[in-house]
């Protein structure tokens, strides 16, 4: 268990190791829960993304297997030849 140090502008630092647990890196976001029993919970937040980056994987359903062009295309075909 570490031992944190508040500081007198009700601060803390949180030490190395506990980032590396976490896998937080400087310019990364935590998130604290205030559990209903007293406790703490921090976490890594999950990384935002930016630009065009933020565009990717936004359809992606984990429980599906990704459609290929070649399936997309075809589903395109069809649709203009009035099969669909």
């Amino acid at each position: 268990m570490q031992t944190l140090t508040v500081t007198s502008k009700g601060q803390i630092t949180v030490k190395k190791e506990v980032l590396r647990h976490l896998g937080v890196k400087p310019g990364d976001k935590i998130l604290l829960d205030l559990a209903p029993d007293g406790n703490v919970v921090l976490k890594a937040a999950p990384h935002e993304r930016h630009g065009i980056e933020a565009i990717f994987g936004i359809f992606h359903d984990p429980g599906r297997a990704p459609v290929s062009v070649e399936d997309m295309n075809k589903v395109i075909a069809d649709a203009w030849a009035g099969k669909r």
